[in-house]
């Protein structure tokens, strides 16, 4: 199914039809960030250096709790 033909399909929803797959394309939407941190986070990840620096700073008392 091509995008054009679900635009038309989603202009012939009713109101709570619209509704409905508006709640669902959210947590799709949601679902794929969270699994795209996920991903960035984890070993081997873009972000991976982040966490390991952080973990660095904890283990030699470099960062202080917020008060």
């Amino acid at each position: 199914m091509s995008l054009a033909e679900i635009k038309e399909a989603v202009n012939k929803l009713s109101k709570a039809e619209l509704a409905e797959l508006a709640a669902f394309i959210r947590q799709q939407d949601a679902a794929l960030w969270d699994r795209e941190i996920d991903a960035d986070f984890a070993e081997g990840g873009r972000l991976r250096s982040v966490v390991n620096e952080i973990q660095s700073d904890i283990r030699e008392g470099r960062l202080e709790e917020l008060p």
